[in-house]
């Protein structure tokens, strides 16, 4: 396991025994480390307030907490903010000794589980770990999810049926979508797929199968007579240039319309860019917080280079320093994987990637 650069964890200690420990963790896991006051030493911080205040800050804050002390005290200070497992953090607990280290909450998509069995690794420790599907050894769709870094478009439906089929033993297809393989270099070997039933050809498909899950970036799929679960990995890339001011809605049509006329699922799109000049151009923010990402920008003289092999346009190119922007944006998000013909219209443009 490795933790994100992106990802922030908190630890939190409450004795002498547990200050022995996080000195420990921090050795090998990137944490801010909390104590009591009269603990405080360089590299950890007093609790702003009380412990029980500045867990629930963080719980609403951070990725992952970990907690060396009794799971009582977690469990009574964190049951009144408690959401769902989609937006609840991680969450583990250890004894000051370091004996065992329990996934309390967030086991999957969360990453507790994955953490849990990284601190147990590292300190020698017992992990504990009760999610039904680890205990038999076999993988869960939100894990599978949260690795292909997908979504699922009925997440808690799937997820309880799909994870209670595969922890009761039942067979459950895991087919990719061909036209996914001819864009992407996505190989199921790379993931956790333990428990499930690997279709190479639908032609071929068990008749036993209690359900299946389709891995696909695309909207329509063939009719299959068992119930089927699809896993949407996020690869599509937009480059995108405009004009300015150009309206929020015209913008997010033009989008959606491109989309479909692709045979793209929207809730696939991982990354939208656009030329640094465009940092505060409103529709392109709208855009990115409708898709629920960051605007990626470039500046001009990283697009200069592969923009040459696009139709370049001096009005662009006099305007913002490089004759075309959707397309190298598009290119470099993509790793060179386009999709499609760019389509300008209404002082839009906008190109199509799928990154491998």
């Amino acid at each position: 396991m490795s933790i994100d650069k992106k990802e922030t964890v908190s630890l939190f200690c409450l004795t002498p025994g547990g200050m022995a420990l996080a000195r420990r963790v921090r050795q090998f896991l990137p944490v801010t480390a909390y104590c009591a006051e009269k603990y405080v030493e360089p590299g950890f911080t007093a609790f702003p307030d009380s412990f029980a205040d500045t867990l629930v800050e963080r719980f609403r804050k951070d990725d992952s907490l970990i907690v060396i002390g009794a799971t009582g005290i977690v469990i009574r200070v964190l049951a009144p903010y408690l959401s769902d497992k989609f937006h609840d953090p991680a969450v583990v607990v250890m004894d000051e000794k370091a004996t065992n280290v329990i996934s309390l909450l967030s086991g999957h998509i969360g990453g507790a589980n994955d953490l849990t069995r990284y601190l147990a690794a590292a300190l020698n420790a017992n992990p504990v770990i009760t999610t039904a599907t680890d205990v038999n050894e076999v993988s869960a769709l939100d894990s599978l999810a949260k690795q292909m870094k997908g979504v699922l478009p009925t997440p808690r439906d799937s997820i309880k049926t799909i994870n209670q089929l595969l922890a009761c033993g039942k067979k459950v297809g895991l087919y990719v979508d061909p036209e996914l393989l001819k864009i992407t270099s996505l190989e199921l070997g790379d993931f956790d797929t333990r428990g499930f039933t690997i279709l190479k050809h639908l032609e071929k498909k068990p008749v036993d199968l209690a359900a299946m899950v389709c891995i696909s970036v695309f909207s329509s799929q063939p009719f299959w007579p068992i119930p089927v679960h699809k896993l949407i990995p996020k690869r599509v890339v937009l480059g995108i240039g405009c004009r300015r001011g150009v309206d929020s809605q015209l913008l997010s049509d033009m989008v959606r319309k491109k989309l479909i006329s692709l045979n793209i699922e929207p809730l696939s799109v991982s990354a939208i860019g656009s030329i640094d000049i465009k940092a505060d151009e409103p529709a392109l923010l709208d855009l990115a917080d409708e898709y629920n990402i960051d605007l990626a920008l470039f500046v001009a003289q990283e697009l200069h280079d592969c923009a040459a092999h696009f139709p370049e346009s001096e009005f662009v190119k006099k305007t913002v320093g490089v004759g075309s922007v959707s397309q190298p944006i598009a290119w470099l998000l993509s790793q060179g994987h386009l999709i499609g013909d760019t389509t300008k219209e209404n002082g839009i443009t906008i190109t199509v990637g799928v990154a491998e």
